[in-house]
């Protein structure tokens, strides 16, 4: 599962990759961004695409009941299931939409505990994770919740040496048929990302605490593990 990812974009960045029309955002570096809190997730309607504010857990429109009553962990959704389960199937028929990403954590059991490990592309550019997205109206509220789930399948060779699953990475090429696309034209895009896409390092074990510092630039600094 990826459960932990960073955003140190800028908005020149992701203006020029999604080509953007909306007026500028003011983004702020976040080190440790976690399952519930708001993330960036970029839309498309016609021929323009918008970076929207969301909820990282997909919460589906049909659900009726409180929010604290949902016990399933939406957050990723797996490939080979995503066209079947209730819980995603019309997003991914109908919303499917991009998150940028500067980088995600994934953790390798050891003898010594979990040890965390940073992802992102080697060529320093902004990774960008295949999402899909759906409103819901709170029942206890009126307020309309965006939300969104990345899109994780099985890992590459890079990957599988911490953990078995990543997240689906698109190309910017792949962008247009991942977002209008028939199912089965996305579906062909639910791989691992080619070998020579990411490169990988150790982290400190401070990051495994969801509290963490959102704002602390160290938590991505390698460490030396022991030998």
């Amino acid at each position: 599962m990826c459960g932990r990812f960073t955003r140190n974009y800028t908005w020149q960045q992701i203006h020029d990759l999604y080509q953007l029309t909306q007026p500028a955002l003011n983004l702020e570096p976040r080190f440790n961004v976690c399952p519930t809190t708001t993330v960036d997730v970029v839309v498309r309607g016609d021929d323009k695409r918008a970076l929207l504010p969301m909820r990282w857990g997909l919460i589906p429109s049909w659900w009726k009941k409180p929010l604290k009553d949902m016990r399933l962990a939406t957050f990723n959704a797996r490939a080979e299931t995503i066209a079947k389960k209730p819980m995603f199937r019309d997003s991914f028929n109908r919303r499917r939409c991009l998150m940028p990403v500067s980088g995600y954590y994934e953790w390798a059991d050891t003898p010594d505990g979990k040890q965390p490990y940073y992802f992102t592309r080697r060529d320093g550019q902004v990774l960008t994770i295949a999402t899909v997205q759906d409103v819901w109206n709170d029942p206890e509220t009126g307020e309309r919740v965006r939300s969104c789930s990345m899109v994780i399948t099985g890992p590459n060779k890079l990957a599988a040496e911490v953990h078995e699953r990543m997240p689906v990475i698109l190309e910017a090429q792949d962008f247009e048929q991942w977002e209008r696309g028939d199912v089965n034209e996305a579906a062909a895009l639910m791989n691992p990302a080619g070998e020579d896409v990411l490169q990988k390092w150790p982290v400190a074990k401070r990051v495994n605490s969801s509290r963490a510092p959102d704002d602390d630039a160290a938590l991505i600094n390698k460490v030396e593990l022991p030998r």
